[in-house]
């Protein structure tokens, strides 16, 4: 356990600070980039991976048009990338799932991933991740007089995952620990677990937290009042989120850890957070869900600029 927790803060603090050390210095003309940036340069665009129902940090809108936390936050690295490269890049949106975001990054098919993504020790040695932008954590979502109260209650019960999430190794990970016994229902995204539960063919549907809280706002938003849904239970992991791009890219590494910084310093990051998590959505309900203290920190500690 002491080991985890050290391998986890010293992740921690290195998606907080951003990895000077480690990255060029951002290219002052068009023909000193490379890697991520050359293609943006040459295509005139940047391919970014988006969810259709991590509500807030990224989905779709009444329009079809991808909306939210993280989207905002990855538009003003595109806008970076732009000034880097003396050029307006336009966005070309690319839908991805859990399970295929990560190959996503590592493959090329796109250039950054704006949605609800898991910082870890596992997917760092595939593709990098930008500072932490919010912290959640597994817990699960139950129909409101469910008599499961916390996850010692799901021995021999039907769960529903979405494949290819932190929360669906945590789950098995439980069973196996604790003699569960659980029969696992892996969906391919939120909204098809969530419906599981609303179908009645899952008991519970596990994933981080605010993802839950979002989809319940959203189903209150599409006409039905008061939802039928609760989130309960502790905390069953520690998921920091991060938006992702290629590895071994040292002047992509400097454009968002700058970017990270700067939006953080002049409160763009507080603002947004307060957009997406505070306020009304779209949808015409809110998350009403206060900035952490922990997050508040990260942020904090994000504004500094190095040396």
């Amino acid at each position: 356990m002491r080991g985890f927790l050290a391998a986890l803060l010293a992740a921690l603090l290195g998606l907080t600070q951003p990895a000077a050390a480690q990255s060029d210095p951002t290219p002052d003309t068009p023909a000193a980039v490379s890697g991520t940036l050359a293609k943006a340069r040459d295509s005139g665009k940047v391919r970014i991976g988006y969810r259709e129902s991590s509500v807030p940090f990224s989905y779709l809108s009444a329009r079809n048009e991808p909306i939210g936390y993280s989207i905002e936050l990855c538009k003003a690295v595109v806008d970076a990338m732009g000034d880097a490269v003396h050029k307006a890049l336009a966005i070309e949106w690319v839908p991805v799932t859990a399970e295929s975001r990560v190959d996503a990054v590592a493959d090329g098919r796109v250039d950054l991933e704006c949605g609800s993504t898991t910082s870890n020790l596992e997917r760092q040695k595939r593709v990098s991740f930008s500072p932490t932008m919010f912290v959640s954590g597994t817990k699960l979502l139950v129909r409101k007089g469910s008599p499961i109260q916390s996850f010692r209650d799901l021995a021999g019960k039907t769960v529903a995952v979405t494949r290819g999430t932190t929360n669906e190794k945590t789950m098995r990970d439980l069973s196996a620990r604790f003699k569960l016994d659980l029969n696992l229902l892996v969906s391919a995204d939120h909204a098809d677990s969530f419906a599981l539960v609303k179908s009645g063919n899952a008991d519970a549907f596990a994933t981080d937290d605010v993802l839950l809280y979002g989809l319940i706002a959203q189903d209150r938003g599409a006409g039905q009042g008061a939802s039928d849904y609760q989130v309960i239970g502790d905390f069953l992991s520690y998921d920091p989120y991060g938006v992702m791009f290629r590895k071994n890219d040292p002047q992509m590494t400097r454009i968002v850890n700058d970017s990270f910084q700067s939006l953080a310093a002049d409160g763009e990051i507080q603002r947004q957070y307060e957009r997406w998590f505070l306020r009304k959505l779209p949808s015409g309900t809110s998350l009403d869900l206060p900035m952490s203290a922990q997050l508040e920190t990260i942020i904090q500690t994000m504004a500094i600029k190095p040396e």
